[in-house]
């Protein structure tokens, strides 16, 4: 495995990069700074928000690319290199459908903010810590004013038992993910992680082979599907573990810093060689 090759990491956010209270280690900023002395290029790719991956990682947003919503918004630094929207029209009749779904909660992400029209505070207490711009509205099939890039809905239970089952019909024309425990995502069929990345490798001109992935669920697929040294974490779902060609300890012990260590050792032996 010779990881010295590798130019560019792609990492998802929960239960990946982030620890269990949703936060950043110290270590991951200063493995990024050498990342970065070895022009290895970074990417968080997460079903968040944009402006909640952003806030997330303020200290580095201008050096990096962001994959957001699944894959349905792509941005490197400031400028913007994909957006993939649903049709409006689909986008409501979603609404409706989803409306007949017990328990659970939606909510229409779209480029400017996210929408709820939701009044449960528990549920929206919980929201916040994904949709750092939302908007709270009476109904969801009113809002025109953006571009709509998926439509997450929510169950407290478990999305694989009571929301999947619902839904699972459309997959043959729009792009379904059990994206965590609890949510589902609903998005247009290009729109997925794997398309964003792909995008990315070739305006960076990298190859699979150059390419080091990190994910835990199964909207993380695709992406581990375009990388050589793809790793599941230990925490990850059986279909990631499938998928990985390698695997790494859980987020909650700082498993994507883990790697990258072994990367920069491998990196800083490459460049000794080479004197």
């Amino acid at each position: 495995m010779n990881l010295a090759q590798v130019k560019l990491v792609v990492t998802d956010m929960d239960g990946t990069l982030l620890n269990d209270q949703g936060e950043v280690s110290k270590q991951f900023y200063s493995l990024f700074e050498q990342l970065k002395a070895h022009n290895i290029h970074f990417a968080a790719a997460s079903g968040r928000q944009y402006y909640s991956i952003a806030n997330k990682l303020s200290p580095i947003v201008d050096d990096i690319t962001i994959i957001a919503e699944n894959g349905g918004i792509a941005r490197r630094g400031q400028k913007e290199l994909l957006v993939t929207q649903m049709h409006k029209e689909k986008v409501f009749e979603l609404i409706h459908l989803l409306r007949t779904v017990k328990d659970s909660y939606i909510v229409l992400c779209g480029k400017k903010s996210s929408y709820v029209e939701t009044t449960n505070e528990t549920f929206i207490n919980l929201f916040n810590e994904y949709y750092a711009r939302y908007e709270r509205v009476e109904d969801l099939t009113a809002v025109e004013d953006d571009e709509f890039v998926k439509i997450a809905i929510y169950h407290f239970e478990s999305s694989e038992t009571f929301i999947y089952p619902a839904v699972k019909h459309l997959e043959d024309k729009l792009q379904v993910k059990v994206s965590g425990p609890n949510w589902v995502d609903i998005s247009h069929p290009n729109a997925h992680k794997g398309h964003a990345l792909r995008l990315l490798q070739e305006k960076l001109g990298y190859t699979p082979e150059q390419t080091m992935v990190f994910g835990d669920y199964n909207n993380d697929l695709e992406m581990l599907g375009l990388a050589t040294f793809s790793y599941a974490m230990e925490n990850a779902h059986p279909e990631v573990k499938k998928v990985a060609n390698y695997s790494t300890k859980s987020n909650e012990e700082n498993g994507v810093e883990y790697i990258l260590e072994q990367l920069i050792d491998a990196k800083e032996s490459a460049k000794l060689q080479k004197l």
